[in-house]
């Protein structure tokens, strides 16, 4: 059978592209090689993820460059690029698949689109259908391990760490937080508001951390372990962890302003910051793995939260983070640390 060029490249190469942003911008460069008036492209996948409901890739056709919007639980379904399409001149929608799972390829025109360039549309749409199935798994299982192991660890799963034992020795500023007296908390609360209190409390410190570059690798019980890996100057991570305490903090004061309004206590906690080296990769059983960080850092930064209740203070800061920092902190002299053989050097916030 002899195909445009561009069906060909659906059938025989599309299901190979590395990304929904580069199977947009090519299939869109193709369709404005053979005429087709196209100002901008949207391809919407719906995706497995707890608040996002569907992802969809921007192209414009002026500039060749893409952008990701997001459409969240609840909204109407394709607003994201049926909004941004529209901005560009007349659209065209074509849905592959049936049901809310389908994917969707829509077109904004530079005109109208004729009565001809519509079949077109739409012949592109069923040619679309098998690399697009293709496309939207391999999407589905990358929004599903970024939102159990983070952007970072799944990316270094889906590229095939999958060996046990296997990893890499990373460089990164480490954030230890804690709730204090969880224990005698859970015990007077009941199930499903202490799983609420969890949830608030975890939104604070993984919505401060990303915020600022950074990833929760754990939550362990009412812990939450993060890091900031370096991957400009080590200065730079580190300063990307002191932002995502005080916005941490922030938010705390804040929930904790709401929950006295509803008769409830505040919910005290305590941070720790290090700086150090970390093996980060797999580790486990033979059959069933977990990607996490190990190390004398990561044990470090874990001591020195467990040492904010015995000092008083929320925030606490090893002198290995201090030194990378130009930020004022205040010194709290050197301290034993369990486990750890020398003394470290502690700092908090000015603010603490």
């Amino acid at each position: 059978m002899d195909l445009p060029a561009h069906l060909a490249w659906l059938i025989d190469e599309a299901s190979a592209s590395p990304s929904p942003e580069q199977f947009i911008a090519e299939l869109g460069r193709q369709l404005l090689a053979v005429g087709l008036p196209l100002a901008g492209g949207g391809l919407t996948l719906a995706v497995p993820h707890p608040i996002i409901a569907h992802r969809t890739w921007l192209w414009r056709a002026q500039t060749g460059a893409v952008i990701e919007a997001l459409d969240f639980g609840g909204s109407p379904t394709n607003k994201a690029a049926g909004d941004w399409l529209a901005g560009l001149g007349p659209t065209y929608e074509g849905r592959i698949g049936q049901g809310s799972d389908g994917s969707i390829l829509g077109w904004a025109g530079s005109r109208a689109f004729d009565r001809s360039e519509e079949d077109h549309l739409l012949q592109v749409a069923r040619f679309a259908a098998a690399p697009l199935a293709a496309l939207a798994a391999r999407t589905a299982l990358t929004t599903l391990l970024e939102a159990y192991l983070g952007r970072r660890s799944a990316a270094q799963v889906q590229a095939g760490a999958l060996g046990r034992s296997s990893g890499e020795t990373i460089r990164a500023a480490l954030l230890c937080a804690d709730l204090r007296d969880f224990t005698a908390l859970s015990e007077a609360t009941e199930p499903s508001l202490m799983i609420a209190t969890l949830d608030a409390w975890f939104d604070r410190v993984a919505g401060a951390v990303h915020a600022f570059g950074g990833e929760v690798l754990k939550f362990i019980g009412d812990g939450v372990l993060a890091i900031f890996p370096v991957t400009g100057t080590p200065g730079e991570a580190c300063d990307a962890s002191l932002r995502a305490v005080a916005a941490a903090r922030a938010g705390m004061a804040h929930l904790d302003t709401a929950r006295q309004a509803q008769g409830l206590q505040p919910l005290p906690f305590g941070m720790a910051l290090h700086f150090g080296e970390m093996l980060w990769g797999n580790i486990g059983a033979a059959d069933r793995l977990d990607f996490t960080a190990i190390g004398p850092a990561v044990n470090l930064v874990s001591r020195l939260e467990g040492l904010c209740k015995t000092l008083g203070y929320r925030v606490l800061i090893s002198g290995a983070l201090a030194a990378q920092t130009t930020m004022q902190l205040v010194p709290l002299g050197e301290h034993r640390l369990r486990g750890i053989a020398d003394p470290c050097a502690v700092f908090t916030l000015p603010t603490d």
